[in-house]
């Protein structure tokens, strides 16, 4: 499993990143390996698989200098503020219109599953600014929450868990479980927070990730009086010590915060392998 971390910015994008966009990306050399160590099924296609985790403003962009957005096989949203969803509205213009391969021209749905919260159908429709009447359902198909009871796939060689979270919209944290880059064979674990304060959910859904891919949006002293919104640097390496994670990579740091605070902060409560997420970053779990 590779992650990029195509935008790690919060709350909007940045001069040097757009907002929250990372990449899941799982090659066939490590599916065929999974196969002969019988961790998942021969079913599975040995090619790349592609997940997208949440799609913040400038995401998109990123997004094509790396994969053609065809080849996207899902979109996983964590919530749906626009630093995590608002890009949608392009990769569904580009569906739709590609003179050659988009929907209008060919006649062809693409429905492409965007797994999220309660409301993501009429959230993206209103991004995109569908019409009465219209649909997205050409280039969309959702797999929303529903009674309480989220999303829960299996997506070729990769399972996505979604976990509630502490903000102040309905947010899952997504725990992905998929064939290791490191170790041909075995599976790891991928656990991205979303936005979310401290809560049991976070723990859980971090217990012993290999990676535990944290938002560290608020700042120790200056944010203390907004609680159910974000984690400070040192709350979120609390999350991480409860959970065992074997590492912590902080992301979602505005652009008015200081990320070498935050770094300082996590260390003070948790002890392992801990780095800032960078633009464009490229990781092997």
């Amino acid at each position: 499993m590779l992650l990029r971390t195509l935008g790690i910015t919060g709350s909007g994008p940045g001069p040097d990143s757009p907002a929250s966009t990372y990449l899941v990306q799982v090659g066939p050399e490590e599916i065929r390996a999974a196969k002969a160590a019988g961790t998942v099924p021969e079913s599975v296609e040995e090619r790349q698989w592609n997940l997208v985790l949440d799609l913040g403003n400038g995401g998109f962009a990123a997004i094509q200098r790396h994969i053609n957005p065809f080849d996207i096989d899902a979109v996983a949203l964590t919530h749906l503020h626009q630093d995590h969803c608002a890009d949608l509205s392009g990769l569904y213009v580009y569906l739709k219109y590609h003179p050659e391969r988009g929907s209008a021209a060919t006649g062809t749905t693409v429905q492409l599953p965007v797994y999220g919260p309660t409301a993501v159908s009429e959230r993206v429709e209103e991004m995109c600014g569908i019409s009465d009447g219209a649909s997205l359902g050409s280039v969309y198909q959702f797999w929303p929450t529903r009674n309480s009871t989220p999303f829960n796939v299996n997506l070729g060689p990769i399972h996505i868990q979604p976990f509630h979270m502490n903000h102040t919209v309905e947010t899952f944290g997504l725990r992905i479980t998929a064939p290791s880059a490191l170790r041909p064979g075995e599976i790891a674990t991928l656990a991205y927070s979303g936005d979310t304060d401290y809560c049991h959910g976070a723990v859980n859904l971090a217990r012993d990730a290999d990676v535990f891919l944290c938002e560290a949006a608020f700042v120790e002293g200056r944010d203390d009086g907004m609680t159910g919104v974000h984690l400070t640097g040192k709350r979120a390496g609390r999350v991480a010590a409860e959970a065992q994670a074997k590492s912590l990579l902080l992301t979602h740091i505005p652009v008015w915060n200081d990320p070498a605070v935050t770094l300082a902060e996590a260390s003070e409560t948790y002890t392992g392998p801990t780095a800032l997420a960078v633009p464009d970053g490229e990781y092997q779990i």
